[in-house]
């Protein structure tokens, strides 16, 4: 069954339900008031007939009221004392059972003695006549309950019809109302059906700011991280395969001349180099790419400790500085004594060398590189900047893609896998940290990392 159908037989049994209590009390209000004011309505009158014979109780005024009901829809029956006949609107036999009930309790201004409307022929009232403060008669008053029962009907009949009405609709309303709520479910249920076939590219309509809206805006964005997410491992999955494929070509061609070759030695130990090389290559490569697979996977272990971020820093000066020397590049670090960080040495280690031995792969003879340290509260800022050949605009969103390079022309030459970045912002952002970056061609680049947790 659609869930058009189920919403609109849900809504339907709920308001019909509503309606139809809704109805009840109102239409039982209705005829007890009505009734209410029928038996009320004949009580006055009676009290009015009282009334006019408590002045003149004789013959005349009897006759007179008896003829005047005789006219009407209702009837009078007026006794003395004793219960006796004495004046009548109507000779029915019907009458003489309520004249015979007790009237020790009936109080001056009236009662009501038959109000069952639906099962007697009629309904009656009584008011005691007093002249000098005793009782020396009674007015009864008679109501024929067909002229009840016909008004009853007849407010029957516009209830039902009322009835009918606001069923017809509640029926309109339910189906335009359902329709009107499955109509972007469906749409969603169409665009996860396309998201599950792999078209990412569904376009949801904008529906009002509801729960409805932020499930289709969760759609949306959900086809857009897929493709996003198809792309990239698409993207991934040709740079990992010409990566891979590149030094095994490398390795499997000068392998075959090695082999088949009978080459001399010092032709043999060139070739045997550059397996070497290739085969360091490849294994770096793979290490990398298993170091971003843990981070995928969140199995990624950062084991903090305190470090002395001086001598640390020296540390890494005094490793790379003969590096900067051979290629004649200038190295220098400042960083202010007794400053420590809460840091995983190792990986932070592995943090720099990267990004330094990148500002000293991309630089020129005499360019100098800086690494400075600054501690702003309990926040550590590092900054490395370089005078080297800068990044192009359009390439510094995507510098710390997985196998972005920028000079895609000196791959070979300068080497590197294109993960390098990659791993060191994820290494950050493991550490709690961030990263940032600003770049001109020909000027120089700037990385400043932040860390959390400075003390000293």
């Amino acid at each position: 069954m659609k869930l058009s159908v189920k919403l609109g037989i849900i809504f339907f049994l709920i308001i019909f339900g509503l309606e139809s209590f809704m109805f009840f009390f109102l239409h039982s209000a209705l005829v007890d008031n009505r009734v209410e004011e029928e038996l009320n309505g004949l009580l006055a009158r009676g009290n009015s007939h009282r009334s006019v014979l408590e002045m003149n109780f004789d013959k005349t005024t009897i006759s007179h009221i008896t003829l005047m009901e005789s006219e009407a829809d209702t009837d009078v029956v007026i006794t003395d004392s004793d219960l006796n006949f004495i004046g009548s609107s109507n000779q029915s036999i019907h009458f003489s059972k309520y004249i015979q009930s007790k009237t020790h309790d009936i109080p001056r201004h009236g009662k009501v003695i038959e109000n069952n409307w639906r099962k007697t022929p009629f309904i009656a009232t009584v008011s005691p006549i007093e002249i000098d403060k005793q009782v020396v008669g009674y007015v009864y008053m008679f109501q024929d309950t067909a002229s009840v029962q016909s008004l009853i009907k007849h407010l029957n009949e516009h209830f039902l019809l009322a009835g009918f009405i606001s069923i017809a609709l509640t029926f309109f309303i339910i189906i335009v109302l359902s329709k009107a709520l499955t109509k972007p479910l469906l749409e969603m249920k169409e665009a996860t059906s396309q998201i599950s076939n792999g078209n990412y590219t569904v376009s949801l309509p904008k529906v009002a700011n509801d729960e409805l809206g932020d499930l289709a805006n969760s759609i949306q964005l959900l086809a857009q991280k897929l493709n996003y997410l198809t792309k990239e491992r698409n993207d991934f999955l040709a740079s990992i395969s010409h990566e891979l494929r590149t030094p095994l070509t490398y390795i499997k061609g000068y392998t075959d001349i090695v082999h088949k070759r009978n080459l001399p030695r010092e032709e043999q130990e060139k070739y045997l180099e550059i397996i070497i090389e290739e085969t360091t290559r490849l294994s770096v490569l793979i290490k990398e790419l298993f170091v971003l697979a843990k981070f995928d996977q969140n199995t990624f272990v950062i084991q903090k400790q305190q470090i002395d971020l001086h001598e640390f820093l020296n540390n890494i000066e005094q490793k790379l500085s003969p590096a900067f020397k051979e290629k004649d590049r200038v190295l220098d670090v400042f960083c202010p004594e007794n400053l420590f960080l809460m840091a995983d040495p190792a990986r932070l280690e592995q943090i720099f060398l990267n990004l330094l031995d990148n500002a000293m792969k991309y630089s020129s003879s005499g360019d100098k590189t800086v690494l400075r340290v600054i501690r702003k509260g309990t926040n550590c800022h590092i900054s490395i900047s370089d005078t080297g050949k800068g990044i192009p605009e359009k390439d510094i969103p995507h510098i710390f893609d997985r196998f972005y390079r920028v000079d895609k022309s000196r791959t070979r030459t300068l080497g590197g896998s294109g993960l390098g970045l990659a791993i060191v912002r994820e290494l950050i952002h493991a550490h709690g940290g961030t990263i940032e970056v600003k770049s001109k061609e020909n000027i120089g680049t700037q990385f400043e990392l932040i860390f959390k947790g400075a003390i000293g």
